[in-house]
């Protein structure tokens, strides 16, 4: 095979592996996951292990040059997106989990429990939608009884009572009334 034909072709087979091996962040990882990233990157590179510098400088600049190429092309070309990097998967909807979506992202019961956890939601039916995104984060949306209070749903709550009280007729403003202690 060609010098300059080898990284193009261990760079796609690298990507293909890593797409197959799963979608977790490093910090996502289990210790044997993370050996294995790092072995399969020691792998790619194995071929290229040479004294010559400037043939293990033109396989990194290559690299280098594939992975901002992929890049270009996964923004412009969503479709080579999808099957370079993926999409985002549905694991629980209206506060049900996917065990079938779970099972082909290989993620635990616990895994996700954990997930949701440092989300601070303590409970699944609280969740309208969690996906799992192509970077390994967990994605959610609160049903709406779960979801915090906003300025502006306090605003709102606010003008109706004192409309109701008061009949004011200029609504309030109740970030800058509570500056000027107006309240």
């Amino acid at each position: 095979m060609p010098f300059l034909l080898k990284p193009i072709v261990l760079y796609i087979v690298g990507v293909i592996l890593l797409r197959i091996s799963g979608r977790r962040s490093i910090a996502q990882m289990t210790i044997s996951q993370t050996i294995l990233i790092i072995s399969l990157g020691h792998i790619i590179v194995e071929p290229f292990a040479d004294k010559d510098v400037v043939k293990t400088v033109i396989v990194a600049v290559i690299f280098t040059i594939l992975l901002i190429l992929f890049e270009v092309i996964e923004y412009y070309f969503k479709g080579f997106a999808n099957v370079v990097v993926g999409k985002e998967k549905v694991i629980v909807n209206e506060g049900v989990i996917d065990r079938k979506a779970m099972k082909a992202l290989k993620l635990t019961r616990e895994e996700l429990y954990s997930r949701l956890r440092q989300k601070g939601i303590h409970n699944i039916g609280d969740l309208k939608k969690a996906t799992l995104e192509p970077n390994g984060d967990l994605g959610y949306e609160l049903t709406k009884a779960a979801q915090p209070i906003t300025v502006g749903d306090m605003e709102f709550i606010l003008n109706k009572i004192l409309n109701k009280q008061y009949n004011a007729s200029n609504p309030i403003d109740l970030v800058e009334a509570l500056k000027n202690k107006d309240l």
